[in-house]
Protein backbone atom coordinates (compact mmCIF):
# COMPACT_ATOMS: atom_id res chain seq x y z
CA UNK A 1 0.00 0.00 0.00
CA UNK A 2 2.60 2.27 0.67
CA UNK A 3 4.06 1.83 -2.91
CA UNK A 4 0.88 4.17 -3.78
CA UNK A 5 1.55 7.21 -1.81
CA UNK A 6 4.33 9.11 -3.59
CA UNK A 7 2.43 8.48 -7.44
CA UNK A 8 -0.74 9.29 -5.88
CA UNK A 9 0.81 12.18 -4.18
CA UNK A 10 2.58 13.54 -7.37
CA UNK A 11 -0.53 12.81 -9.70
CA UNK A 12 -2.09 14.97 -7.04
CA UNK A 13 0.46 17.99 -7.53
CA UNK A 14 0.52 17.38 -11.03
CA UNK A 15 -3.10 17.69 -11.87
CA UNK A 16 -3.68 20.31 -8.97
CA UNK A 17 -0.96 22.66 -9.73
CA UNK A 18 -2.38 23.83 -12.99
CA UNK A 19 -5.82 24.85 -11.34
CA UNK A 20 -4.70 26.32 -8.46
CA UNK A 21 -2.62 28.66 -10.40
CA UNK A 22 -5.10 29.90 -12.37
CA UNK A 23 -7.14 29.41 -9.31
CA UNK A 24 -4.64 32.48 -7.73
CA UNK A 25 -4.43 34.14 -11.53
CA UNK A 26 -8.09 34.44 -11.95
CA UNK A 27 -8.10 32.59 -14.97
CA UNK A 28 -10.02 30.29 -17.11
CA UNK A 29 -8.25 26.66 -17.64
CA UNK A 30 -9.54 26.96 -20.78
CA UNK A 31 -7.21 30.28 -21.10
CA UNK A 32 -4.11 27.67 -21.04
CA UNK A 33 -5.99 24.80 -22.94
CA UNK A 34 -7.19 22.66 -20.35
CA UNK A 35 -10.20 21.42 -22.07
CA UNK A 36 -11.83 18.83 -24.09
CA UNK A 37 -13.45 19.16 -27.16
CA UNK A 38 -13.45 16.80 -29.99
CA UNK A 39 -14.54 17.40 -33.16
CA UNK A 40 -14.63 14.83 -36.26
CA UNK A 41 -12.10 16.33 -37.99
CA UNK A 42 -9.66 16.25 -35.05
CA UNK A 43 -10.83 12.51 -34.19
CA UNK A 44 -9.43 11.84 -38.02
CA UNK A 45 -6.22 13.23 -37.26
CA UNK A 46 -5.57 11.80 -34.13
CA UNK A 47 -6.26 8.50 -35.99
CA UNK A 48 -3.89 8.87 -38.18
CA UNK A 49 -1.35 10.26 -35.92
CA UNK A 50 -2.03 7.09 -33.92
CA UNK A 51 -1.98 4.87 -36.58
CA UNK A 52 2.00 6.61 -38.17
CA UNK A 53 3.56 6.74 -35.00
CA UNK A 54 2.22 3.55 -33.21
CA UNK A 55 2.43 1.19 -36.17
CA UNK A 56 5.76 1.52 -37.15
CA UNK A 57 6.80 1.36 -33.84
CA UNK A 58 5.02 -2.03 -33.20
CA UNK A 59 7.22 -3.19 -35.89
CA UNK A 60 9.99 -2.50 -34.17
CA UNK A 61 9.08 -3.73 -30.82
CA UNK A 62 7.77 -7.40 -32.20
CA UNK A 63 11.17 -7.69 -34.38
CA UNK A 64 12.81 -6.69 -31.08
CA UNK A 65 16.00 -8.79 -30.11
CA UNK A 66 16.26 -8.31 -26.49
CA UNK A 67 12.88 -9.38 -25.31
CA UNK A 68 9.99 -11.04 -26.86
CA UNK A 69 7.29 -8.98 -27.50
CA UNK A 70 4.18 -8.23 -27.08
CA UNK A 71 4.47 -9.49 -23.40
CA UNK A 72 1.85 -11.63 -21.68
CA UNK A 73 0.11 -11.02 -18.73
CA UNK A 74 -3.31 -11.84 -16.91
CA UNK A 75 -6.55 -9.93 -17.61
CA UNK A 76 -6.62 -8.44 -14.20
CA UNK A 77 -2.45 -7.15 -14.07
CA UNK A 78 -3.98 -5.90 -17.63
CA UNK A 79 -6.86 -4.30 -16.59
CA UNK A 80 -4.80 -2.26 -13.68
CA UNK A 81 -1.98 -1.23 -15.96
CA UNK A 82 -4.39 0.15 -18.47
CA UNK A 83 -6.46 2.20 -15.88
CA UNK A 84 -3.08 3.39 -14.61
CA UNK A 85 -1.94 4.25 -17.93
CA UNK A 86 -5.23 5.82 -19.19
CA UNK A 87 -5.36 7.75 -15.53
CA UNK A 88 -1.49 8.84 -16.13
CA UNK A 89 -2.57 10.53 -19.35
CA UNK A 90 -4.77 12.26 -18.05
CA UNK A 91 -2.33 13.97 -15.30
CA UNK A 92 0.69 14.55 -17.69
CA UNK A 93 -1.80 16.04 -20.51
CA UNK A 94 -3.10 18.68 -17.69
CA UNK A 95 0.17 19.80 -16.48
CA UNK A 96 2.14 19.54 -18.99
CA UNK A 97 0.21 20.30 -22.35
CA UNK A 98 -2.40 21.75 -20.68
CA UNK A 99 -0.09 24.39 -18.44
CA UNK A 100 3.02 24.10 -18.76
CA UNK A 101 3.10 24.35 -23.13
CA UNK A 102 1.10 27.44 -23.19
CA UNK A 103 2.86 29.09 -20.46
CA UNK A 104 6.24 28.21 -22.25
CA UNK A 105 4.12 29.47 -25.30
CA UNK A 106 3.89 32.96 -24.36
CA UNK A 107 7.56 33.46 -23.29
CA UNK A 108 9.60 31.71 -26.71
CA UNK A 109 6.62 30.22 -28.90
CA UNK A 110 5.26 27.58 -29.96
CA UNK A 111 8.25 25.29 -31.24
CA UNK A 112 10.21 25.88 -28.31
CA UNK A 113 7.03 25.34 -26.15
CA UNK A 114 7.13 22.33 -27.19
CA UNK A 115 10.07 21.14 -26.87
CA UNK A 116 10.72 22.57 -23.61
CA UNK A 117 7.40 20.97 -22.13
CA UNK A 118 8.38 17.51 -23.89
CA UNK A 119 12.23 17.52 -22.46
CA UNK A 120 10.85 18.11 -18.80
CA UNK A 121 8.14 15.58 -19.50
CA UNK A 122 10.46 13.07 -20.31
CA UNK A 123 13.06 14.06 -17.59
CA UNK A 124 10.42 13.50 -15.54
CA UNK A 125 10.27 9.60 -16.93
CA UNK A 126 14.03 9.34 -16.58
CA UNK A 127 13.77 10.33 -12.49
CA UNK A 128 10.87 7.93 -12.06
CA UNK A 129 12.24 4.12 -13.97
CA UNK A 130 16.11 5.35 -13.52
CA UNK A 131 16.60 4.53 -17.09
CA UNK A 132 18.27 7.15 -19.46
CA UNK A 133 16.36 5.58 -22.79
CA UNK A 134 12.99 6.53 -21.10
CA UNK A 135 14.04 10.04 -22.39
CA UNK A 136 12.94 8.18 -26.05
CA UNK A 137 9.33 9.64 -24.78
CA UNK A 138 10.36 13.26 -25.47
CA UNK A 139 9.59 12.10 -29.27
CA UNK A 140 5.85 11.05 -28.54
CA UNK A 141 5.72 14.19 -26.09
CA UNK A 142 6.43 16.39 -29.00
CA UNK A 143 3.56 14.98 -30.86
CA UNK A 144 1.34 15.22 -28.22
CA UNK A 145 2.60 18.84 -28.10
CA UNK A 146 1.83 19.30 -31.50
CA UNK A 147 -1.30 18.16 -31.39
CA UNK A 148 -2.29 20.00 -28.83
CA UNK A 149 -1.03 23.17 -30.25
CA UNK A 150 -3.03 22.27 -33.48
CA UNK A 151 -5.97 21.50 -31.97
CA UNK A 152 -6.13 24.28 -28.89
CA UNK A 153 -7.19 21.97 -25.88
CA UNK A 154 -5.82 18.56 -24.71
CA UNK A 155 -8.86 16.24 -25.81
CA UNK A 156 -5.83 14.86 -29.02
CA UNK A 157 -3.32 15.08 -26.69
CA UNK A 158 -4.55 13.20 -24.23
CA UNK A 159 -6.60 10.29 -26.04
CA UNK A 160 -3.46 9.81 -28.36
CA UNK A 161 -1.08 9.75 -24.56
CA UNK A 162 -3.83 7.31 -23.03
CA UNK A 163 -3.54 4.59 -26.11
CA UNK A 164 0.23 5.24 -26.28
CA UNK A 165 0.52 3.82 -23.01
CA UNK A 166 -2.26 0.96 -23.39
CA UNK A 167 0.46 0.06 -26.47
CA UNK A 168 3.32 0.12 -23.97
CA UNK A 169 1.80 -2.44 -21.33
CA UNK A 170 2.12 -4.77 -24.08
CA UNK A 171 4.95 -3.14 -26.76
CA UNK A 172 7.10 -1.02 -25.07
CA UNK A 173 10.57 -2.71 -24.73
CA UNK A 174 11.64 -2.79 -20.70
CA UNK A 175 15.40 -4.66 -21.93
CA UNK A 176 17.74 -2.33 -23.73
CA UNK A 177 20.90 -2.53 -25.05
CA UNK A 178 23.91 -1.42 -22.73
CA UNK A 179 26.34 0.77 -24.19
CA UNK A 180 29.01 -1.80 -24.10
CA UNK A 181 26.98 -3.48 -26.18
CA UNK A 182 25.94 -0.33 -28.58
CA UNK A 183 29.67 0.58 -28.63
CA UNK A 184 30.51 -2.76 -29.90
CA UNK A 185 27.85 -2.95 -32.75
CA UNK A 186 29.62 0.76 -34.08
CA UNK A 187 33.13 -0.58 -34.15
CA UNK A 188 33.59 -2.14 -38.08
Amino acid sequence: MTGYVIPTLAGVALMGAPFLWCRLRREAPEDYGISWKLEKKSFVELLIVTAAVLLPLTFVSVNWPFESLPRHSTAWRSLNLMAAGTSAAIIEEIFYRGWLLPLFKRRVGAFWAIALSSGLFALSHIFVAQTVFLFAVFFPGCVMGFLRERHGNIATSTIFHAVANVWAVWFAPLHWPTMTWIIERLRI
